[in-house]
């Protein structure tokens, strides 16, 4: 969600930053990972009575698609930071909202880019990654692919890719940093 919401302040205050890394921004979900025309629009009026109810479908494979590394994988629920329950309706319906809002706006991207993203990701669409880098209209952009990759870059990958991705980072961060560090 941090790209989305990195992108939704973007568009409220277009100079407040000098460039943004995104890592598997959520720009749009998966067409998979919406479920049907119907269920969807249930969903949504139950969403408006029961916001907080927690009954959002989700799919078996999402959980084994978020860390690559089997080792990593199993050290994911001890994980504070991961939320390991189902999505509340009213969340799931403000994250449908805010991604088609920023699908529509992606043209009003202005500040450099660094866009990261794995491949095999099926929780956010990379092809929304590849939408943004080539409908944004800064020319300072970069796109990131890292084959085979899923969601989390950053630590349910091998540590190879893991390394490759930081790199990938620093690099950009060293190139865009106002004041090159001299130490």
């Amino acid at each position: 969600m941090g790209g989305a919401i990195a992108l939704k302040i973007h568009f409220k205050q277009p100079t407040a930053w000098d460039g943004a890394a995104l890592i598997a921004p959520l720009c749009k979900f998966a067409d998979d990972m919406i479920p049907h025309w119907l269920v969807k629009q249930i969903l949504i009026g139950i969403a408006k009575v029961f916001p907080k109810t927690k009954l959002v479908p989700q799919k078996e494979e999402v959980k084994e698609n978020i860390y690559r590394d089997a080792k990593k994988r199993q050290l994911a629920p001890y994980n504070v930071l991961l939320y390991k329950d189902k999505p509340r309706l009213g969340t799931a319906l403000e994250l449908l909202k805010a991604t088609q809002k920023l699908e529509q706006r992606l043209e009003e991207v202005s500040l450099p880019l660094l866009i990261m993203h794995g491949e095999a990701d099926i929780i956010t669409d990379p092809s929304a990654s590849k939408a943004l880098y080539e409908k944004a209209k800064v020319k300072d952009k970069k796109l990131c692919l890292y084959k085979d990759a899923f969601h989390t870059l950053l630590e349910g990958e091998p540590d190879e890719t893991i390394f490759h991705v930081l790199g990938d980072l620093i690099s950009w961060l060293d190139n865009h940093s106002s004041r090159k560090n001299k130490y």
